[in-house]
């Protein structure tokens, strides 16, 4: 066997145990979040969250017995010019109720630095939406939610809120202890 070979076969063992290697750590960190119940994300358009673009979340069955906490997740990067977050967020109910609210949240200090977490130019930022949640009835909830961003002294929303990078929604069991 040549050198190049030698070379060749030994770089790719290297990329297959480092590959394995990033692949056990990853799993090993998402199955230790034992109170996660429901997590998933949606990608917002580079040119910005529009006003009218609504983002839902359909859950699955929950336990009706069980107590949860609700966030919204919300990633952004530098682009995002305001240090707080308007938004109008909707439960639908499996008997067709629905509830309602407007939200802010902030998202930056005073000094304009971020809240989120993160290490680059992009945090994530995990708010909290509703505390001790029980969902009373069977059935298929949805939560949506969608931005009602103004500038200061319109009253007409931000067409394109650009900076918000994605939409998150979370269900946590209630931590017992």
């Amino acid at each position: 066997m040549n050198l190049e070979v030698a070379v060749f076969y030994k770089n790719k063992l290297h990329n297959t145990i480092l590959g394995c290697i990033v692949v056990i750590t990853f799993f090993s960190l998402v199955s230790c979040d034992k109170n996660q119940v429901f997590d998933s994300y949606t990608d917002i358009e580079t040119k910005g969250w529009h006003k009218d673009s609504i983002i839902s979340f359909t859950l699955p069955t929950m336990d009706s017995l069980k107590t949860y906490n609700l966030f919204f997740n919300i990633r952004n990067t530098n682009d995002y010019k305001y240090s707080n977050l308007f938004v109008i967020t909707n439960i639908d109910y499996p008997n067709g109720k629905k509830e309602l609210d407007t939200l802010e949240y902030e998202m930056a200090k005073p000094t304009g630095e971020w809240l989120g977490t993160g290490a680059t130019s992009l945090k994530e930022n995990k708010l909290w939406f509703k505390e001790q949640f029980k969902f009373k009835e069977k059935g298929i909830y949805k939560v949506s939610i969608r931005q009602a961003m103004r500038t200061n002294g319109s009253e007409h929303g931000i067409l394109f809120l650009k900076g918000i990078t994605n939409i998150g929604f979370r269900v946590e069991n209630k931590e017992t202890h």
